[in-house]
């Protein structure tokens, strides 16, 4: 009993804590620290799940329904999605910490810790479930939630860039639906573990290749791969800033998930023949969105690209098809969750400081706030990958393995978008926080919850850069864990 109350928490807490945040949010004074304790119980709850699933040989596996052929609403603690519940709750740990300070009241009002914690328990939903069908449906509460946080402040640019991310959406979730419809009129279950025993001892036949290209496309257009990528830069820009944080970290994230457990988990071998295409979507992406990186004044935007640069490292990792790959995917997808929100809450609050997203209307940090300064270099050194931070080591484990696997062209695509990366995250430092203020006045405070925030996810990126052992360790388990799906 322990154990299955342990295993829904990440799921029941948020979503519970989110229908009384609903109730609440009139009395804006009120629903702040019930938001926070919520989190903080999710914290906990997440980090104890983990630890118990590290320690133990049997996975915890709990189905409500008990409907026959594998039907049923699953959860499983099983990796990686148990170690990205955690990274999910530290995200929104740093999250509820930033918006003290970045949230007013009228947001607060409107909806926004309700809508945080549905997003929350969605997500952590999509990575515990067992059921391919279940995980459809956590993507689209995600998506709800996702635009009701992206339409907080009910501004016409907010409007259209809802309008994109609600289409781009739905046409994946129509191509996963598809993909999940065929799979059970050939496979006549839902459950995971049971399709992955059955695609795994079967010759492929059409349906089960149609519903294969559906899954992948679908899951690759919520990914952000190009050339699905072109929604989503312009929706990070529209977002309030604590809400497109939180999306940097979670969403494009859940979309790899998905499209590592089908193809590495459910098809496994069965999807050799697209893993070259999946490498190629990973080529384009790295270089396609590096150099846009170059090109963009507005922060937002700027960071935008970067995040789906950075989910094709990830593809890279997938595209090789070994458990080496795989291993550095999962590796690359902890580290940069936890980068990329960091980011945003960077450039949140260099925005408070100056007034402006313009980078040449920026500048002054260093003389200003060197605490605030130290907080932001991390995550940019990190992205950058300069050793020893976490960004490094991600790096270096996509582009060994891309070596090793006899991909060199992959591994040479990679270390080119690097470089581009090392020159846009080098053009940001030394517009936002070396050169003065072009009105040569003193940059505002940033304040204190801002900066806690941010001390939150720096501090995870120095652990993981300094001591990179356990976080490997438990990405090769990851490799292990999703190949053995369903044997």
């Amino acid at each position: 009993m322990a154990d299955t109350l342990l295993l829904l928490a990440p799921v029941g807490l948020p979503l519970s804590g989110g229908a009384i945040a609903m109730l609440l949010r009139r009395r804006a004074r009120l629903v702040e620290p019930f938001a926070g304790a919520v989190v903080a119980s999710t914290v906990l709850a997440s980090f104890m799940l983990l630890l118990r699933t590290l320690d133990r040989d049997r996975l915890a596996v709990t189905i409500f329904g008990g409907w026959p052929n594998g039907i049923g609403v699953g959860f499983a603690a099983r990796l990686p999605g148990v170690a990205l519940v955690a990274v999910v709750a530290v995200v929104a740990l740093a999250a509820a910490i930033f918006a003290r300070a970045d949230i007013g009241d009228r947001r607060r009002r409107a909806g926004y810790d309700a809508l945080m914690l549905a997003l929350i328990g969605a997500v952590n939903g999509a990575l515990l479930t067992t059921d391919l069908f279940n995980l459809y449906v956590w993507f689209e509460l995600a998506l709800i939630a996702a635009l009701g946080l992206v339409l907080l402040d009910r501004r016409r640019h907010q409007v259209g860039g809802a309008t994109r991310y609600a289409v781009f959406g739905m046409v994946g979730a129509t191509a996963i639906l598809a993909g999940v419809g065929l799979l059970y009129g050939v496979t006549g279950t839902l459950d995971m573990a049971s399709l992955a025993t059955i695609l795994k001892s079967q010759p492929p036949s059409v349906a089960t290749a149609a519903a294969a290209a559906l899954l992948v496309s679908g899951f690759a257009l919520k990914s952000g791969l190009a050339p699905f990528h072109v929604w989503l830069p312009a929706s990070y820009a529209s977002a309030p800033l604590t809400v497109a944080a939180v999306f940097a970290a979670l969403m494009t994230k859940m979309g790899f998930f998905g499209l590592m457990l089908v193809t590495a988990g459910m098809f496994g071998s069965g999807a050799a023949q697209m893993f070259p295409v999946i490498a190629l979507l990973a080529a384009v992406t790295m270089l396609i969105c590096a150099l846009a990186t170059l090109g963009q004044t507005d922060m937002r935007r700027l960071i935008g690209y970067h995040v789906v640069a950075q989910v094709g490292y990830m593809a890279a990792g997938l595209a090789i098809g070994s458990p080496m790959g795989l291993a550095a995917a999962t590796f690359y997808m902890i580290h940069s969750m936890i980068v990329q929100a960091n980011l945003f809450l960077g450039i949140g609050a260099i925005r408070r400081a100056t007034g402006s997203w313009d980078l040449k209307r920026t500048g002054g940090m260093v003389r200003s706030d060197r605490l605030f300064v130290f907080l932001f270099a991390v995550p940019m050194l990190s992205l950058a990958g300069i050793p020893p931070l976490s960004g490094f080591w991600a790096k270096l484990f996509v582009i060994r393995a891309s070596v090793d696997a006899g991909m060199g062209w992959l591994a040479l695509v990679a270390l080119i978008a690097a470089l581009l990366t090392i020159v846009s995250v080098a053009s940001l430092w030394a517009e936002t926080c070396w050169k003065a203020l072009p009105t040569h006045r003193h940059p505002r405070d940033v304040p204190a919850a801002m900066k806690a925030g941010m001390a939150v996810l720096s501090a995870a990126t120095l652990a993981i850069g300094l001591f990179p052992q356990p976080l490997w360790v438990v990405a090769r388990t990851s490799a292990r864990t999703l190949t053995e799906l369903g044997l």
